[in-house]
């Protein structure tokens, strides 16, 4: 699931033609919110992105929180078929 949620992310800026980066500029987030690097934490635990930040990225891009879902559930079932 973590890692759905981070590509969920990274296909939802890639969708609206623009890096991660500035995704994160639109919805008034540090611009290296998205970075690969912030995704664990020096530890190896997964960092999980908050819904205050899912909710600002919601916004900026016009997409509701279904079609979001809909990413995220997209994102599962390509990783489930990876590993099959």
């Amino acid at each position: 699931m973590h890692n759905a949620l981070w590509m969920a992310i990274t296909n939802l800026a890639h969708e609206k033609h623009m890096s991660c980066s500035h995704l994160a500029k639109i919805s008034g987030l540090d611009p290296t919110t998205f970075n690969k690097s912030k995704r664990f934490s020096k530890y190896g635990q997964p960092r999980w992105v908050s819904m205050e930040t899912v909710a600002k990225v919601l916004s900026s891009t016009g997409t509701s929180f279904t079609e979001f879902a809909q990413m995220i559930d997209n994102c599962i079932r390509t990783e489930n078929e990876k590993t099959l």
